[in-house]
């Protein structure tokens, strides 16, 4: 399968923006194989899926995650694709370890939006080399659901306080809402007063973000188009293992072979797939 490289300008829009739209990120097979693999989990959701209304057609949003620890396909689109080297390109790293997979899908006629937050607050890092690669399984535009992003965001040196959304009953993200920051500004409220840039997708462009960039979706418009993507998280050189309250505890710290405060060395649960 071939891979590519970013350009000077996309990483240069990388460090700007906080985000960049890469054409093309990855092999075509990819989406083939990865949409199958997420009409298969619609059907057979993992341990830790979040599913709002379960078996609909409409007014679905679902979301299943860490699905490399048993599923080769996952393992193998992480390790192979190339995310691992345009994610370090942009970040300007050395190195990128990856840190989990997330399926993300939206059914046609799904209303409900996805708040805006930061990724970084959620995660049980620190460091400014943290990002995602949110690669289009179907074709994507704003009002069917894109991901906005508040230019520039990333270097606003801002900690918002994360909050629970996407998740319900036993399910519920009950560990957010307890540790640091200040709450998400409405951006909704007042969208005339941040720089809120968007991109419309097809199969295969991907949307390169960093942590500490603020983002959002709105609910899905489209009446006959599913939104399907597929979001790689990674982290740079400069990132630290920090499990303190109020993070995604979904990695076990007791299984996590690095003292707090240290780079994630840890190939088992952090795997290092790109060294420049």
């Amino acid at each position: 399968m071939t891979q590519r490289n970013l350009t000077e300008d996309e990483i240069r829009q990388y460090q700007q923006n906080g985000v960049v739209c890469v054409r093309n990120a990855v092999d075509p097979q990819w989406i083939e194989k990865l949409t199958a693999f997420g009409r298969h989990q619609l059907e057979n959701p993992g341990e830790l899926c979040n599913d709002a209304n379960p078996g609909a057609d409409k007014g679905r949003m679902f979301t299943d995650r860490y699905l490399w620890r048993s599923n080769d396909l996952v393992y193998r689109y992480a390790k192979n694709s190339g995310c691992a080297r345009l994610v370090a390109q942009a970040m300007q790293s050395q190195t990128a370890r990856f840190y989990f997979d997330h399926l993300l899908i939206k059914k046609a006629e799904t209303t409900t939006p996805t708040p805006w937050h930061q990724d970084a607050p959620y995660w049980p890092f620190r460091g400014k080399q943290i990002a995602s690669i949110w690669l289009a399984l179907t074709p994507v535009t704003v009002a069917g659901s894109g991901l906005e992003f508040v230019r520039g965001s990333h270097s606003d040196d801002v900690f918002y306080l994360p909050e629970a959304f996407g998740a319900s009953g036993e399910k519920a993200n009950s560990w957010t809402g307890t540790g640091e920051g200040i709450p998400c500004p409405d951006i909704e409220a007042g969208r005339e007063n941040f720089d809120i840039i968007g991109f419309d997708l097809q199969p295969g462009d991907a949307l390169l973000f960093s942590a500490w960039t603020l983002h959002g979706s709105p609910g899905n418009q489209s009446t006959t188009q599913d939104r399907m993507a597929f979001s790689t998280r990674w982290l740079g050189d400069d990132a630290i293992w920090d499990p303190r309250p109020g993070t995604d505890p979904s990695v076990n710290p007791q299984e996590v072979r690095v003292s707090p405060g240290s780079h994630p060395a840890d190939n088992a649960i952090f795997p290092e797939f790109y060294s420049g």
